[in-house]
């Protein structure tokens, strides 16, 4: 398995925790997250475990912050919060500075939870129901990314009976391929988002019109992991130029709204590179007079997270099969895009000791159920512990209570310690809400 825009070599052990500053190999203590020892997490609070080091993430939005800065470019930063919508992390990138993008009321409401204004919160999504969009614009909303004319009407209509101003931008579908996995690609026409870029001036035209709608502005998302700036460019431009046609049209706009999708590593090769992402927006949208507003969730988040697991036991059957007590149902991704996850011991013997193929499965009844194929792995006997790494973003978030497995805990490390952020799930809460009706009467 492997992601589709990298498909160089497979690195090996060494390379994995070199290309990570995050994660450190102590003799004595064995793979830590920001020099806190993952066992000392696990003894704790068992295995699976999600634990999440919040001094990366200040790290990381302090570099795309940072970035944009040289080049002089004022870049308002909302936390894509479908990355990683806990609580505790919200809170840590709203203490940063940054705003919120969402894309349901629960989002939102977990945004405002974690200490997020609504002025700082913008609103995306292809689905609105008029009961959400009516939540949100009764709560002072900042900002909505509308997809359609249906669903421009749609929110002229509630704004005026709330008798609030609900301002918006028309997210542009650019057609542009960003050369990404096909699941998470959405700037194609093919795609169900956005608004197909000869139908905006009309409807911009038609929005400026309508009761209880500000127009602000062009937003635009291209896709999810994307690790080469030319796609972006590519875009921008095209957003930039409509920009430039409606103003010529004699329309006021005053956002543009670039969206998000910056990459990461998941093997040993760089993600995005921030300094020359911020160098891109800048020369396209130079002299272009707009308020600049992103939504980056993985790159900020990603890198941060790891999942811990612990070998139930080790399966040979032609091959090496390690069997984790983590699953699918805990980490997607690999089922889901064919994602791959760099796997490390913990135990700093087992980090140094011969490796041999082996595929990382879990327990669920799936084929799919397989973090990873034929990955060189040391000898790991029952209850060894591994670390998935990057799972940060887009892990805990696509969880679910498949086989009726409980969903694991959550820690946070920061400066030197640890504190735990979720409950690991009781089995009884597996059932809670549900009832079997009483019988009835034939």
């Amino acid at each position: 398995m492997a992601d589709m825009n990298f498909t160089g070599p497979e690195p090996d052990l060494q390379d994995l925790l070199a290309a990570r500053p995050q994660l450190q190999m102590h003799a004595q203590d064995g793979l830590c997250l920001e020099d806190v020892p993952l066992n000392a997490i696990a003894d704790q609070y068992g295995t699976p475990v999600w634990v999440y080091g919040a001094g990366t993430m200040r790290a990381r939005f302090a570099a795309l912050r940072d970035a944009f800065a040289a080049e002089n470019v004022p870049m308002h930063i909302h936390y894509a919060v479908k990355a990683n919508d806990h609580l505790a992390i919200l809170n840590l990138f709203c203490e940063q500075g940054a705003g919120a993008d969402v894309v349901s009321i629960g989002e939102f409401r977990r945004a405002i939870k974690a200490g997020i204004a609504a002025k700082n919160i913008v609103y995306s999504g292809v689905g609105k129901a008029e009961a959400e969009l009516e939540a949100a614009l009764a709560a002072g909303i900042g900002q909505i990314n509308v997809e359609s004319a249906e669903e421009v009407e749609m929110i002229s209509a509630i704004a005026a009976r709330l008798g609030v101003v609900a301002n918006i931008a028309l997210r542009m579908n650019p057609d542009v391929d960003a050369g990404t996995h096909a699941k998470i690609t959405t700037g194609l026409a093919e795609n169900k988002f956005g608004i197909a870029a000869e139908d905006i001036p009309a409807l911009y035209a038609r929005a400026a019109s309508l009761p209880g709608v500000q127009v602000a502005g062009i937003a635009m998302h291209i896709g999810s992991q994307i690790l080469s700036t030319e796609p972006y460019r590519l875009a921008y431009e095209k957003g930039a130029e409509m920009v430039r046609a409606l103003r010529a049209a004699g329309q006021n706009v005053e956002v543009l709204d670039i969206g998000g999708g910056l990459g990461i590593g998941y093997q040993d090769e760089p993600g995005l590179n921030p300094a020359a992402f911020a160098a891109t927006v800048r020369q396209v949208t130079h002299g272009l007079g707009v308020r600049l507003m992103m939504e980056p969730g993985r790159y900020l988040a990603g890198p941060a997270g790891v999942l811990l697991g612990a070998v139930i036991l080790q399966k040979q059957a032609g091959k090496r099969f390690v069997v984790l007590d983590a699953a699918m149902n805990d980490l997607m991704r690999p089922a889901m895009y064919e994602a791959w996850h760099g796997i490390l011991p913990v135990d700093a013997s087992a980090f140094h000791a011969p490796a041999t193929p082996a595929d990382v499965v879990g327990p669920i009844c799936e084929t799919a159920d397989q973090f990873a194929t034929n990955r060189a792995l040391p000898d790991l006997q029952p209850g060894a512990r591994v670390a998935l790494l990057d799972a940060g973003a887009y892990g805990a978030v696509m969880s679910s209570a498949y086989n009726a497995r409980p969903r694991p805990a959550a820690v946070l490390v920061d400066r030197g310690g640890f504190e735990l952020i979720t409950r690991r799930q009781d089995v009884d809460a597996l059932w809670e809400g549900e009832m079997i009706p009483a019988p009835r009467r034939a």
